[in-house]
């Protein structure tokens, strides 16, 4: 070969090294955007799942408020308990849009059972407390706590 052939070989395998690396670090780099955005579409929706789930006890709380208040012969406060229980299963729903099916059958179940007793005389229920227990670990499995169970 002679040199003005061996210059351009040279050239062109340059040419090739420099195109093989580019496409090489384009790919990496969408690589990571695209891990990246994987996981901050996942925190955002863990953020709304703990947002309904936070906004969902808050109701569940005012309505044991309630019951304990009723159960030990003391005023209720002002609050109408029909608006607590429409708060109730406001959030109720917020938990059935934006969380899995477990998790949205469990709080389905506890204001079922929390609406029974509000409408009731009964202040107890052994059952009230096996929903509460089966909503609050299908909610740590929903905002991946990836701790071990609460023993009860």
């Amino acid at each position: 070969m002679d040199g003005v052939t061996d210059s351009t070989v040279l050239a062109l395998i340059g040419v090739l090294l420099g195109t093989a690396g580019t496409l090489v670090g384009q790919h990496l780099a969408n690589r990571v955007e695209v891990q990246r955005d994987h996981r901050h579409r996942a925190d955002v929706a863990r953020s709304e799942r703990k947002e309904a789930i936070s906004g969902f006890l808050k109701a569940v709380q005012r309505v044991e408020l309630v019951l304990d208040r009723r159960k030990l012969g003391m005023p209720t406060l002002d609050d109408p308990e029909d608006v607590k229980l429409h708060d109730l299963w406001l959030a109720t729903k917020a938990v059935e849009l934006v969380c899995s099916t477990d998790a949205a059958q469990a709080a389905h179940d506890y204001t079922k059972e929390l609406h029974a007793l509000m409408r009731s005389e009964r202040g107890r229920s052994p059952v009230k407390r096996e929903r509460r227990e089966a909503f609050v670990e299908v909610a740590r499995e929903e905002l991946e706590s990836g701790r071990a169970r609460i023993r009860r």
